[in-house]
């Protein structure tokens, strides 16, 4: 008798488990598409690639902005695209192409440079949420983790860490919301690998957030072939592949989960 209620429970709480959302419209799958860095690259190749097959997304700015900018990435928003906080000074551990160390740093600076990065976006599209990038996707601020520094002012409800092909995520009851995993694309990836990688979330009716930096020029570059080749794939799947923003997928999965309870 105990082996039998052990082997029935054992049974509910795997199958609890393993209940995955019930995506809109009876999609199997969610992408979400982002870009960082605010690269010219993204405005002249990767958005009118995103125009054409008629895709939102996801951009998470630094202020590396200018009066040639702004009103393109206003413009945007006002189409549905969604403009992301990656901090002001896109502060991380130094490197070549990283100016600002995050070194000197503290988990409250960080915060700091991340609140007034909102009021800049404020200023470009109105929006009151919005969600965040960790700078290479690196959480720490002066080797102090910060996450739980933003987690307490609640600058943003949702934040994207790294990770690599295999951060396809399932178990949405028990993500951090603020340690989001994406495919951290290291440059050069072909459309094969791309798709391959969406597959891979179809297959476990899950959600999978791209991170792209530049896309047919600047650096980290995906090219724009690949990067056509991922849209197209997207496209022609589109009635079992929801795409759509970062904030958009996680409101979505959010409220899925507490609609369990």
């Amino acid at each position: 008798m105990k082996l039998f209620l052990f082997t029935a429970l054992t049974v509910i709480t795997l199958g609890a488990q393993a209940q995955k959302i019930q995506w809109p419209e009876h999609k199997q799958a969610v992408i979400v598409l982002t870009y960082d860095d605010a690269l010219l690259s993204q405005l002249d190749v990767a958005v009118p690639q995103l125009e054409r097959a008629g895709f939102n997304a996801t951009f998470f700015l630094t202020a590396d902005l200018n009066y040639n900018t702004i009103p393109r990435w206003r413009a945007l928003s006002r189409q549905g695209f969604e403009l992301g906080n990656h901090t002001i000074f896109h502060p991380c551990l130094p490197g070549e192409e990283n100016m600002v160390s995050s070194a000197s740093y503290t988990p409250y600076h960080m915060i700091q440079e991340i609140d007034y990065m909102n009021d800049f976006l404020f200023a470009v599209d109105g929006k009151m949420r919005r969600p965040f990038a960790y700078p290479c996707a690196e959480t720490l601020a002066g080797g102090k983790d910060y996450v739980d520094t933003l987690r307490k002012y609640g600058l943003s409800s949702y934040a994207r860490i790294g990770g690599d092909s295999s951060a396809v995520i399932t178990d949405f009851k028990h993500l951090d919301k603020l340690r989001v995993p994406s495919y951290g694309l290291d440059g050069g990836e072909t459309g094969a690998q791309l798709i391959a990688f969406v597959k891979a979330v179809q297959q476990k009716r899950g959600m999978g957030v791209i991170m792209f930096h530049g896309i047919g020029g600047d650096y980290i570059t995906v090219s724009a072939k690949a990067h056509q080749q991922l849209l197209d794939y997207l496209k022609k799947n589109q009635l079992t592949i929801w795409v759509t923003t970062f904030q958009q997928a996680m409101d979505y999965a959010t409220a899925a989960v507490k609609s369990k309870k």
